[in-house]
């Protein structure tokens, strides 16, 4: 298991290098961010100052290799925008957008399992093509306007959760968080659920294939003959079997729940990563945009590793080393 997993952190080296070289040429071709940063009245002269304090009066391959070499070091570069380290700048805003990954997967799972094994076990009963139907909904409706409508209903009109912003938070663990009180929670339901709408009708989906699947094996079947309640055959012989491919899919969803928050911090103003880097965009700050990419491929490969690791631990038939990120 240790050589597998030093072989992972060495393909994570390599992944995080490729996206860091092509990330920053992308954003080297896109445009000058003096032309932002810098009052469009100044002179030649002083654009000059400017992108000489910036660094970026040198060759683009300099600028990576600096880049590069402040990396291995743990430090991404200074933001143009903030004039702070860029990874203190992600860091500070990484638990707002951690809160919000889980609180939607925490959704997606509670409501998820129940409903599609629900669906599973009675696929002909009308509650459970009523599920069906809803998880096509959750598939087919835009994000974005999801999010749009559940601010017109549950904001405008009701009046019943705010629309914006996160709201009060209290310090847990040394980190600040909004889901821990009633009002911080008030704030987080909406966009928690609308990023969480995608998850759950993909874990609906996922769970009644399999509760079908299983349903029709010997193992189930010959629990049944053995005389086993109902409960005990879905609950421990069925409901763990099934967790195995769900685990993987959890995991996979988590990362990109927390990699593509992006449109759902925008439309809810939620200071999270997200928003951040969205801004850092249109203001050309490089160096948030490049550490906000590294870090989040990191923490992917990072959960993805994780769930191998689970993987293997819940089926023991499966090699370590024959687990496929």
């Amino acid at each position: 298991m240790t050589v597998y997993v030093l072989r992972r952190l060495a393909q994570t080296l390599l992944v995080l290098l490729l996206t860091s070289g092509l990330v920053f040429g992308g954003l080297y071709l896109v445009g000058d961010p003096v032309e932002i940063l810098v009052n469009p009245q100044a002179d030649q002269e002083e654009r000059a100052r400017s992108a000489a304090a910036l660094g970026l009066d040198r060759p683009a391959l300099e600028q990576y290799w600096i880049f590069l070499k402040g990396a291995f070091s743990g430090d991404l570069g200074k933001s143009f925008v903030f004039g702070r380290s860029a990874l203190e700048v992600i860091i500070e805003r990484m638990p707002a957008t951690l809160e919000l990954a889980l609180l939607a997967m925490v959704m997606s799972v509670g409501l998820g399992i129940p409903l599609g094994l629900y669906a599973g076990l009675r696929p002909h009963g009308l509650a459970a093509r009523a599920i069906m139907a809803g998880s096509i909904l959750g598939f087919s409706l835009p994000t974005f306007w999801v999010g749009l409508l559940l601010i017109m209903v549950f904001a405008v009109q009701l009046g019943w959760l705010p629309s914006t912003g996160r709201g009060p938070t209290t310090e847990f663990l040394g980190v600040q968080v909004s889901i821990l009180t009633w009002e911080g929670l008030r704030y987080a339901l909406l966009p928690a659920l609308n990023l969480a709408l995608f998850k759950l009708s993909l874990i609906v989906r996922l769970t009644r294939a399999q509760v079908r699947e299983q349903s029709l094996l010997d193992y189930i079947r010959f629990a049944r003959a053995k005389g086993l309640k109902r409960a005990r055959v879905i609950g421990v012989h069925l409901l763990k079997n099934i967790l195995i491919p769900l685990i993987t899919v959890i995991g996979l969803e988590l990362g990109s729940v927390i990699a593509f928050a992006v449109v759902t911090e925008t439309i809810f103003a939620w200071p999270g990563m997200g928003k951040l880097v969205i801004d850092s965009i249109f203001q050309l700050d490089r160096p948030v945009v490049v550490a906000y990419l590294l870090v989040t491929v990191f923490m992917f490969i990072m959960i993805n590793l994780v769930v191998d690791l689970l993987y293997s631990a819940l089926d023991p038939r499966v090699r370590i080393a024959e687990v496929k990120s």
